[in-house]
């Protein structure tokens, strides 16, 4: 009779303590840059983006720490720097480089959470992978999702600017679709997130959802489209002498940018613009969800995009830079312990290697010893505070050669990004070129100030900050 009682107390017990247990709904985005309604654009409208961004903290400076998908990613949700996972390119899998690694779902499932997986999280070939697991890890998900719509069912009526090759993902294409949202690839996957948080709502649950858009091939309804008509859409006006200071390491070079006619121009801006509110009626879909199933006030949400992107900026498009359009992300986290400071935003600067540690503190779990990044929640109690000094990024040129031209020097990139200043070196102490960007005072990045007689004081400082970063970063982990 005794041992009834006590189990059944043990019953009562885990109960109680999975229900006051945070739910995580894990949100990611493909190739999303800061082009958002609540970050200040004047066209692009995002409404559920302004609703996340009021149910929690929005962060103004964030940063990826690889301008690449897969070495994005694999840094995200391992925790580590990309010199630590030696993931550097879309074709290498971490469980090569750091086979016993435990990754952020990992624990999450240890701790006894439902942890499944709806999307892109670790690293896909868009589209060609879209229905498939790509470089995804199992030993991350209690379950898993691929998707597959009617952008992949009729990836054949897509527009390319590059008909030759065929290839969609790598160049600017594009297509206004016909039919509804929930017929694409991410409106099927906001369909079976819904359904995973209706049947799983009784226990605690880490939800990923991975969004494809707005990934190229920029394919949503027409609807969207019809939101940014090509009047609206305004191309980067830059100076004529933009990239005569820029070292030929920083510049991607790509054969379509610099005869790019103006109207394709804006034909894939718009298609651009129109895949990021596709995207943001699916974010919405989402909070209804938690709304329909009162979990609101127990689930934490976090939205992230895994680098940023070029849209005619220095004529350049996509990624693949260290400059602030390519490395600055997106990056919300609404947490239902800190509604005080919801609705507001910080300047604290946070890489998203800074992730796992938050998450981790967040739901009360203990993160592996291996992880590098810094707890964000010192700055969701008061978003006037920071936790970093500065932000660093690094990339590879090796990841952007191109076959069918000129083969440049392989040169590796470290920039780091202070408040004020952006400041980058590419190959061994700058030999390849050297970058100072004063973000207070040109915060496009146009005037080159490393050699400025009058700034050579800050390059001395910036280069001593970048070279304590690198150390930490690319200091063997501790698996």
């Amino acid at each position: 009779m005794v041992y009834r009682c006590v189990a059944a107390l043990l019953l009562v017990w885990a109960s109680a303590s999975a229900q006051d247990r945070l739910n995580v709904l894990f949100i990611a985005t493909d190739d999303m840059n800061n082009d958002l309604g609540t970050y200040g654009h004047p066209v692009v409208t995002t409404p559920n983006f302004d609703r996340l961004a009021r149910l929690g903290v929005r962060f103004d400076q964030a940063y990826c720490n690889y301008p690449v998908c897969n070495p994005s990613r694999a840094s995200l949700m391992t925790g580590l720097y990309p010199d630590q996972t030696k993931v550097r390119n879309n074709a290498t899998y971490f469980r090569n480089t750091i086979p016993s690694v435990k990754t952020l779902p990992q624990m999450f499932r240890d701790n006894g959470y439902f942890v499944a997986r709806v999307g892109k999280i670790y690293h896909y070939g868009v589209p060609t992978q879209i229905g498939e697991n790509g470089l995804d890890d199992p030993a991350s998900w209690e379950e898993r999702v691929n998707p597959r719509g009617r952008d992949k069912w009729e990836e054949d009526q897509i527009y390319s600017i590059d008909p030759v090759t065929g290839n969609l993902g790598g160049t600017l294409s594009w297509m206004a679709q016909d039919g509804t949202d929930e017929e694409q690839t991410d409106g099927i996957g906001t369909t079976a997130a819904i359904e995973l948080l209706e049947r799983e709502r009784d226990r605690p649950i880490f939800l990923a959802m991975g969004f494809y858009r707005p990934h190229t091939p920029y394919v949503a309804p027409k609807k969207y489209f019809f939101q940014y008509p090509l009047h609206m859409v305004r191309l980067p006006a830059e100076p004529l002498d933009d990239l005569v200071d820029i070292p030929p390491a920083a510049w991607v070079d790509r054969p379509f940018q610099l005869n790019l006619p103006l109207r394709k121009q804006r034909e894939a801006i718009q298609a651009y613009y129109a895949s990021i509110s596709f995207v943001d009626a699916q974010l919405g879909r989402l909070l209804d969800a938690l709304e329909r199933l009162e979990m609101v006030d127990n689930t934490l949400i976090v939205f992230w995009s895994d680098h940023g992107y070029h849209m005619g900026e220095h004529k350049l498009w996509q990624k693949t830079t260290l400059f602030e359009n390519s490395v600055r992300v997106p990056f919300f986290i609404a947490s239902p312990a800190h509604r005080k400071t919801a609705g507001l935003s910080t300047r604290s600067l946070a890489e998203l290697v800074d992730v796992y540690p938050t998450l981790a503190e967040l739901c009360g779990l203990d993160p592996p010893k291996h992880v590098a990044g810094k707890s964000l929640v010192p700055v969701l109690e008061d978003p006037t505070r920071s936790v970093r000094d500065s932000a660093l990024a690094t990339f590879d040129t090796h990841d952007r050669v191109n076959p069918r031209r000129p083969l440049r020097p392989r040169a590796v990139g470290y920039t780091v990004r202070t408040d004020r200043w952006r400041y980058t070196e590419w190959g061994p102490d700058g030999v390849e070129g050297v970058e100072l960007y004063d973000h207070w005072n040109d915060p496009k990045e146009y005037v080159n100030l490393a050699r400025a007689p009058s700034q050579q004081g800050t390059v001395k400082e910036m280069k001593q900050l970048l070279k304590r970063r690198v150390a930490t970063a690319t200091a063997a982990p501790d698996l």
